[in-house]
């Protein structure tokens, strides 16, 4: 098994099982659109305009639905701070899908690893940022999850961060995840 390629920058790609074949290829925060479940989500959204502060790598299946889904996310980020990813169109399906996409072409899940590795090699990181995550754990631990006004400090917390509010527990934990380590998070919480 190759070694895992790692990019500093963001990951966008349209579900979880494209998530899920990257996680194996490279070494990066991958989010996903959810689809076309992107339109609605504006939790998702904001996530997305503040990771892309330092640039986001956008990789959508090479059929009409990624086509949108792409055209969509580049509406509200900023252009010059996207970098865009194509795989090739490749007949054929998925092994998981009893039937084919519309257009009978493999999506990000189904192209074949070397092909994922060549297209983020140029992309790789000279040096890999090492982070401790933060966990459930730490939530429980400082009052975010589990406690009296748990959703109180957690709406705190995001707004400290530049985050929405009313944010799930579970998609703070995440979106903190991607943008600050668990020291980073225990030096901002400790002077609220």
């Amino acid at each position: 098994m190759s070694e895992k390629i790692k990019i500093s920058l963001p990951v966008i790609v349209e579900g979880k099982y494209d998530k899920i074949k990257l996680d194996s290829i490279i070494d990066a925060k991958i989010i996903t659109t959810g689809g076309f479940g992107i339109f609605n989500n504006e939790e998702k959204k904001a996530l997305m305009k503040m990771l892309c502060q330092n640039g986001v790598i956008i990789l959508c299946d090479s059929d009409g639905a990624g086509k949108v889904i792409r055209s969509y996310i580049k509406s509200f980020l900023p252009p010059e701070k996207v970098i865009n990813l194509y795989i090739p169109k490749v007949e054929g399906k998925e092994k998981r899908k009893r039937e084919g996409s519309k257009e009978g072409t493999l999506g990000v899940e189904g192209i074949d690893a070397d092909v994922l590795r060549s297209i983020f090699k140029k992309y790789e990181s000279i040096k890999a940022e090492s982070r401790t995550p933060i966990t459930k754990r730490d939530f429980y631990i400082h009052g975010l999850s589990g406690g009296e006004n748990s959703s109180e400090k957690r709406e705190a917390v995001a707004k400290l961060y530049g985050l929405p509010s009313k944010m799930t527990a579970n998609a703070l934990l995440d979106a903190l995840n991607i943008i600050s380590s668990l020291d980073e998070f225990e030096q901002k919480i400790s002077k609220m």
